[in-house]
């Protein structure tokens, strides 16, 4: 490695750290969930036909098990503009910040009309050596999305790799003498 960045110590700071749970600004509605449907060429009833969902073991619509759908409506909405933080912020060496991989586990159907809120959690950080950037860092986040009763609906995690530029990594490998 070429800096003082201790994996180590990061790791022990933050693995397990949380944002507090924001409650999200609407409720489930059924127009998302018909809209994205429709996009996905998805026609189960259950999604799209409120009086079949009344007769289901749900007894309501559903939504369907789309990580990004849960996030939707576990956010704070486009109106008006808030920045939401990805995950606790954890310090890299780098500044460039790719989302890798996206895995979404379900564990509670979503019904219209549920309030769902979120809270962002660093399961993971570790370093592993890119080409660009020996010293990149890999930060894997969870976002843990509840409904109105505090049962945890689904977990949506982000694999991110944070890195320095070209310039950077040659910057800091003339600092330490190794250029």
């Amino acid at each position: 490695m070429t800096s003082n960045y201790d994996i180590e110590k990061v790791r022990a700071e933050y693995i397990g750290k949380e944002t507090p749970p924001v409650l999200g600004r609407y409720a489930a509605e059924h127009d998302p969930i018909r809209r994205y449907c429709h996009m996905v060429e998805d026609r189960n009833p259950l999604f799209l036909d409120a009086h079949y969902g009344e007769k289901s073991r749900y007894g309501a619509t559903v939504c369907p098990p789309a990580g990004w759908l849960a996030m939707y409506f576990a956010g704070l909405g486009p109106w008006p503009p808030t920045i939401e933080p990805l995950l606790p912020i954890v310090p890299t060496p780098g500044r460039r910040f790719v989302n890798l991989v996206v895995e979404t586990e379900n564990f509670k159907p979503i019904k219209v009309g549920d309030r769902l809120s979120s809270k962002k959690r660093v399961a993971d950080v570790y370093q592993k050596a890119i080409r660009l950037d020996p010293e990149a860092v890999w930060i894997v986040g969870e976002t843990i999305i509840s409904n109105q009763d505090d049962e945890v609906v689904c977990i949506v995690r982000n694999t991110y790799v944070v890195h320095r530029t070209l310039q950077e990594v040659a910057a800091a490998q003339a600092k330490m003498g190794k250029a």
